[in-house]
């Protein structure tokens, strides 16, 4: 008899998921591997989340094939890991996170299989356990899942959510994606918890194997009997699971590649009538070698890649901001054995690598918990220590609280390496760093700063260790030449004057102020030039000199204007400025995606734009 011969679909020319069902295994199979091509292909050329992609397409394939997502409802937590689910809901990624293109996140207006938005960590169980209880209240039927990853469980947010479903009555099904990897390496209890899920399995056999000895002529004699026999496995022999404890019924754990078994699992959990945790073990990275060899998060998210050697695209003679901060935490943890660093699950992509292994018992991965991360930060200050908290811009936001309540409020001497800090491109609106500065601008006993040249990043990391309460340092996602190298003092709250003119001010900050003052020069334009490194506080002595300017223009590419521009015009105004001032800013607005030089462009913050001004 001849062999069947396997289907093979145009990944280009799918529509909508409904071709799954009359798919056979190998054929599903097949369909994996294509799709695993094809973003490897995608994100190669455009960038985005690799890694986390590559180790979820079986189990994205078996959720579309086994529930109707026009009815049913899904939550990906971060949302970072929905490349396969935009592929089989009809979406090309051929545009993927570029301008007016597919986002890397799900996305509401993009389909009406996305029924919401997230780009941080742990909202899944919460979005999830909402949307059950509005269907139940309005007397509707459908499923609701939340598809979250075991490191974003470690969250608060997360526990808090799953604390509150578990006796809410609403189910929920949440697929738990275990690859033992956050961005990096899971860290905490709870991550060896998951590491140690499977012994619950054999809990969770011998109680099915009570259910069916109950259900005879003596169950309720040997209800008491074995009831005590269960106690005494559950103190003396098994490793009970959070999802046990809370009342979850519980699936797994099972291998998250075999469509089979997922199918399998995903059907058992239609039929549960509470809420159930389908534990999948995957491998993050899965199909393509450099990404499946990957602890340090690599391959978590990726710039433009060679796919044949793996080499990430990078300009030669350039380092970034992070890997400048880095060097210079290095230099002074050295020296100075008060300063420990404190980061929330970012090392690697603050490319703190190197100082992790130089330093392993001063710094801290608490794992996604950046308002833990704050906390911790003011317990080590209030103990004597000088916290270092290493976080990106957007993450920040969750901290809010932490930093004024538990560091600012008692005045505690930290700093804050704020990565990221600005426009960030394709990432899209929930990744934008654009609005730390205004937000702590609201909070006391905080000291703000961005330098505009390696020298000056040294001299405020220095200066931050000087007893000024919390200390802001922002730093942008972009890479320069380093040819600084020598030391510089810059006094506590002071601006620089990079060029001297006459008629027009220009009061700029960070990295684009060097871009600014090299075409200043090329445009032979007679205009004085401020470097204003200090945000808060501000160089009073500077501010005063601008009155004896027609014009100002405050020009902050790296925020909006509800920080340091709204401080510095109201400066000037109390003060009796009577002249023009002109403001240019990143508007306050969520950003989309696009490069950072298109955005720029379209909020006139170009170098061209703001010479245009004068």
């Amino acid at each position: 008899m001849a062999k069947k011969k396997l289907r093979q679909f145009d990944i280009q020319e799918i529509q909508n998921p409904e071709f799954l069902k009359d798919l056979s295994y190998p054929e599903l199979d097949l369909l994996s591997e294509d799709i695993r091509k094809y973003i490897i292909e995608i994100t190669s050329k455009n960038g985005g989340h690799l890694s986390s992609n590559l180790g979820t397409v079986e189990a994205i394939i078996s959720l579309c094939k086994n529930f109707d997502f026009t009815k049913d409802k899904i939550v990906f937590d971060v949302g970072h890991q929905t490349y396969t689910y935009k592929i089989l809901t009809g979406r090309k990624l051929d545009t993927l996170r570029k301008k007016d293109g597919i986002s890397g996140f799900q996305k509401m207006d993009e389909s009406i299989y996305d029924h919401f938005e997230a780009g941080h960590s742990s909202t899944s169980i919460s979005v999830a356990s909402a949307m059950a209880y509005a269907r139940d209240l309005k007397g509707e039927k459908y499923n609701v899942i939340a598809f979250i990853g075991e490191s974003s469980l470690q969250n608060g947010l997360a526990l808090e959510g799953l604390n509150t479903l578990s006796e809410s009555g609403h189910k929920v099904i949440i697929v738990l994606n275990d690859n033992d990897m956050s961005i990096s390496k899971g860290v905490g209890g709870l991550s060896s918890l998951f590491r140690n899920f499977s012994t619950s399995l054999i809990y969770r056999k011998t109680k099915g194997a009570f259910r069916k000895i109950l259900r005879g002529r003596f169950g309720r004699w040997l209800l008491v009997k074995f009831t005590r026999i269960k106690n005494w496995i559950k103190r003396k022999v098994v490793n009970m699971t959070i999802f046990d404890n809370l009342g979850y019924a519980v699936i797994g754990p099972i291998d998250g590649h075999y469509i089979r078994q997922l199918d399998h699992a995903f059907e058992r959990a239609k039929r549960q009538s509470k809420s159930v945790v389908i534990h999948i073990k995957t491998i993050k990275g899965k199909g393509y070698k450099p990404a499946e060899d990957d602890t340090e998060g690599d391959w978590h998210g990726v710039s433009k890649f060679n796919i044949e050697t793996g080499e990430i695209a990078k300009k030669q003679g350039e380092i970034s901001w992070s890997e400048q901060y880095n060097t210079i935490l290095k230099e002074e943890m050295a020296i100075n054995d008060k300063i420990v660093t404190v980061v929330p699950a970012t090392g690697h992509g603050s490319a703190l690598d190197s100082l992790f292994k130089a330093y392993p018992t001063r710094v801290i991965d608490v794992g996604i918990s950046e308002e833990h991360a704050f906390t911790f930060a003011g317990g080590l200050a209030a103990s004597g220590l000088h916290p270092v908290v290493s976080i990106y811009s957007t993450f920040m936001q969750r901290s809010y609280d932490e930093l004024l309540h538990d560091l600012a409020r008692m005045n505690l001497n930290a700093t804050i390496l704020i990565d990221r800090a600005g426009l960030v491109g394709s990432d899209g609106e929930t990744h934008q760093g654009i609005y730390d500065e205004a937000f702590l601008y609201t909070i006391p006993n905080v000291t703000i700063t961005m330098a505009s040249r390696s020298s000056e990043s040294l001299s405020l990391f220095k200066e931050s260790l000087s007893n000024h309460g919390v200390f802001a340092i922002r730093y942008p996602r972009e890479y320069f030449h380093d040819i600084f190298k020598v030391d510089e003092i810059i006094p506590y709250g002071s601006w620089k004057v990079e060029l001297s003119g006459h008629g027009t001010a220009i009061i700029s900050t960070g990295p684009m102020t060097l871009k600014l003052k090299e075409a200043l020069i090329k445009e032979n334009k007679d205009v004085t030039l401020f470097n204003a490194i200090y945000l808060r506080p501000m160089d009073i002595e500077k501010v005063n000199q601008l009155l004896n300017y027609q014009r100002i223009i405050i020009y902050n590419p790296y925020s909006t204007k509800e920080g340091f521009a709204n401080a510095l015009e109201s400066k000037l105004y109390s003060i009796g400025y009577k002249g023009e001032v002109i403001v240019r800013c990143v508007p306050t607005q969520f950003v989309k995606q696009a490069t950072i030089d298109e955005q720029r462009k379209e909020f006139g913050l170009a170098i061209e734009d703001i010479i245009s001004l004068i």
